[in-house]
């Protein structure tokens, strides 16, 4: 029996063009361990771990004539050495110049000819590090039969041990007509396929130790209570190109906690959390962007943020369940006091929530294994159903692990995402929490903001302003 794509991962693969790719990534900062680290321990750690996710050997098989979606199928030919890749940075092997090669490599399409993923080893970072950047079509990522490249390379062993090889065979790739029967089978037993995708929309779920993140119908009734409320216009709603600019922000996760236990034990009237701190510091920096640009700022000016949030009806741990659904939050990028945009924001993010439970920062950081990759991938499916008139610009906030992770001993010290643009999208923003620190990744069209810098900038004093509040709170 053949695996079919569902209807959504379908879309993914008609939507894309040339401007917009429908790949997630990641970049993930190593200390080289004492070893050293190269090219040969990556191939052989990724061979190891793919073995228990087949789809990383799998590629797509179109329908003849179209009848039906397209099915995955095992690549007879698969060549390891061609996905995952080798690049290294010139002297000094500064950040600036990993993020410009992050720029360049993001963008460019996966080849559907094979299975859809790549990894880049990138040497010669300064301080003895190294990073790892993946690229994760949309499609692939189900969260059934595979998870995002990034969450299998790490794990909490800081040893380099190697693991057992699994031998493989592809399995015979059906013919032209077998897929066409198989097709006609399928709507036969399942005619209502396209009706039920489109009405309850994408889902998803990931398995990472066995726990479960699935979109489910709050989406739906999210999007009624704001779809005749169009977002303001913004310089970050633009025509989108092919070419990206990437900034890296690293922050610390004990300013976030401070000024959250600061806040609301000084003030009753405000009980915030990480996530509200997040998005006030977002906030903040836009408001520095704007006025950088020259852009007209008053009292009512707001950017919307669609904000993928892990929800749950229950208590306890992270149950079989949890679903995905989306906030629409207007930040108050006119208001120049920092703490009043961080009471209205945690305002508006309780009011949201008030019908379901968030689920806590500390559920999502201990799923087993290195959760991050694959939530952004899910956070940003989430904003690909959603209509981009609804919102300037999505916000992907998935908390991480607050241990250290290796890939064959190398220790990470830090992890970015990648989160794709959509049409009219001009910026994406991915953060992970993880060992203490605070990540951003801003993923920018080239053209529509050649300043990403000045934002990234933003977000460091704007934290330094809350941080302030803190100390005389």
């Amino acid at each position: 029996m053949v695996d079919r794509l569902s209807t959504l991962d379908t879309s993914f693969l008609h939507l894309e063009d040339a401007t917009t790719p429908m790949h997630v990534g990641s970049v993930m900062v190593f200390d080289v361990p004492k070893g050293g680290f190269d090219y040969d321990r990556l191939v052989a750690l990724i061979a190891e771990r793919i073995a228990h996710v087949p789809r990383y050997r799998q590629r797509i098989k179109e329908v003849p004539g179209g009848v039906g979606n397209p099915v995955w199928v095992d690549d007879a030919g698969f060549d390891m050495t061609y996905h995952v890749r080798r690049s290294a940075l010139p002297r000094p092997g500064s950040d600036e110049q990993l993020e410009e090669l992050i720029a360049r490599i993001q963008p460019r399409p996966l080849d559907r000819s094979r299975p859809l993923w790549e990894v880049y080893l990138v040497e010669g970072l300064a301080d003895h590090r190294f990073a790892i950047i993946t690229k994760t079509h949309h499609s692939l990522i189900d969260g059934i039969h595979a998870v995002d490249i990034g969450n299998v390379l790490v794990d909490g062993n800081p040893t380099s041990r190697g693991g057992v090889m699994a031998s493989w065979r592809p399995r015979p790739e059906p013919s032209g007509p077998e897929l066409v029967v198989g097709a006609v089978v399928d709507a036969v037993r399942t005619p209502s396929q396209v009706v039920e995708t489109v009405k309850h929309g994408i889902k998803d779920v990931t398995t990472t130790a066995g726990n479960i993140a699935r979109v489910a119908g709050g989406v739906l009734s999210t999007l009624a209570r704001v779809s005749a409320r169009p977002a303001p216009d913004s310089p970050l709603n633009a025509t989108v190109g092919r070419a990206r600019r990437f900034v890296m922000v690293g922050t610390d996760l004990d300013d976030y906690k401070g000024i959250r236990a600061a806040l609301s034990s000084a003030d009753s009237e405000v009980d915030v959390s990480i996530h509200d701190v997040v998005l006030a510091t977002l906030a903040g920096a836009f408001r520095t962007w704007l006025l950088t640009r020259g852009e007209a700022v008053h009292p009512g000016t707001t950017v919307r943020a669609m904000v993928p949030v892990s929800v749950h009806g229950g208590g306890g741990d992270l149950p079989t369940g949890t679903s995905m659904t989306a906030c629409f939050v207007d930040l108050p990028v006119g208001e120049p006091s920092p703490l009043i945009r961080l009471r209205q924001i945690s305002y508006s993010m309780t009011q949201q929530m008030a019908a379901d439970s968030a689920v806590p920062a500390e559920a999502l950081a201990s799923l087993g294994g290195f959760a991050p990759p694959t939530m952004h991938a899910l956070g940003a499916r989430l904003g690909g159903m959603v209509s981009r008139r609804l919102y300037n610009v999505v916000v992907t906030n998935v908390p991480g692990p607050q241990s250290p992770l290796y890939a064959a001993g190398a220790r990470m010290v830090s992890t970015y995402p990648v989160t794709p643009l959509s049409r009219g999208q001009a910026l994406s923003i991915g953060l992970t929490s993880y060992d203490g620190g605070v990540y951003y990744g801003l993923y920018a069209d080239r053209d529509a903001m050649p300043d990403a810098d000045v934002l990234g900038r933003g977000i460091v004093d704007a934290l330094g302003e809350l941080a302030d509040l803190r100390l005389r709170a």
